[in-house]
């Protein structure tokens, strides 16, 4: 979904971007790209039938550290000669003079965002490509020398998880909505199940179907987006967050949970993790539980924040109150796989 807006200040923009000379003299138009509970998102056309894509924070008071457009521009700019796709980096502006808040441009890219994981229309071998085709490019991600590409400091090396149970735990706690039961019984036991098996690469942090963006025909991906949570940290960790569509129901959200995979040509979570380990040489089983707890909370933590900022009158999306209702159901999967994880211990 799409719409045209008005709230861009259209000449002003026009302006920059012909200064950096990618726009000619005549006005730019603007939709609203769909997807997204964070940044505000933009297709910007000029005069010439040039099109770009603006990303910027969106207004209002923030929470530290989120809506990090300047992460997301500089990760993909240090990406674009790797083995991940993504587009092409245009413009940096941190000037919140200009459109109220810092903003980027980026190439658009014509292709096919998937945004329903069970792929519906799509024939069964086609599906078992394009879920081949993820697990290849996650894959290709963990393997960027991110030291070589100008990202040692883009993280802290080592402890990715317990930072982040901890900083997601402060901010859930930090806020005026109520976190449930379970929410409260994770943020205690994460930080004493933390596994021993630390790695540290470059993580995307919300890699998942509707994130990539594909050729318009071929099963394969020209563009991996959202970069804003990505990171260094636990290439495992990484991974669990895309495995969780496999628990998750589609009646609760975004999952694959409880349909008939063999029948869609979607592999069995067990497959799509073989597939990785095989081309990574990583072991995923021993601790594959813990990561998936940590996730649903992770998960569950985003969306209380998308439920916080709804009711501070600052969220981008529409549908901020139905997305962040979730957060509460996931969590109970968390705790879930937290139970599995130590019955599978004893």
């Amino acid at each position: 979904m799409t719409g045209a807006v008005t709230h861009l200040p259209l000449d002003a923009l026009g302006d920059y971007l012909r200064a950096q000379g990618l726009a000619g003299a005549g006005p730019l138009t603007a939709t609203v790209l769909a997807g997204g509970q964070s940044n505000p998102t933009f297709r910007i056309t000029t005069a010439e039938g040039r099109n770009y894509v603006l990303r910027k924070k969106p207004p209002g008071a923030l929470i530290a550290s989120a809506h990090a457009i300047d992460r997301e521009y500089r990760v993909m700019r240090a990406l674009q000669d790797t083995a991940v796709p993504v587009p092409r980096m245009l413009a940096y502006c941190d000037d919140a003079a200009l459109l109220g808040t810092p903003f980027y441009v980026m190439e658009f890219l014509q292709g096919r965002v998937l945004m329903d994981q069970s792929l519906p229309g799509v024939e069964p071998a086609e599906r078992t490509a394009i879920y081949r085709e993820m697990n290849r490019v996650i894959a290709a991600l963990h393997a960027v020398d991110y030291a070589a590409v100008g990202l040692a400091d883009y993280g802290k090396p080592g402890n990715y998880v317990g930072r982040q149970v901890a900083r997601w735990s402060r901010q859930c706690r930090e806020a005026t909505v109520p976190v449930t039961p379970a929410m409260e019984r994770l943020m205690d036991w994460l930080p004493q199940h933390l596994p021993q098996d630390d790695e540290t690469t470059l993580v995307h942090g919300d890699y998942r179907l509707d994130n990539l963006v594909f050729h318009p025909s071929e099963p394969r991906v020209i563009g991996v987006l959202d970069w804003e949570l990505s990171t260094l940290g636990h290439p495992l960790a990484d991974l669990a967050y895309q495995c969780m569509a496999w628990r998750i129901p589609p009646t609760l959200w975004r999952g694959i949970g409880g349909l008939d995979l063999a029948a869609l040509g979607i592999p069995q979570e067990s497959e799509y993790v073989g597939w990785y380990e095989q081309a990574t040489g990583r072991q995923a089983a021993e601790h594959w539980d813990f990561y998936l707890a940590y996730n649903l909370f992770r998960m569950a933590a985003i969306l209380h924040g998308i439920a916080q900022r709804a009711q501070d009158g600052n969220a981008a999306a529409a549908d901020a109150v139905e997305t962040g209702a979730k957060a509460g159901p996931l969590a109970e999967l968390g705790w879930e796989a937290a139970q599995r994880y130590m019955a599978g211990r004893q």
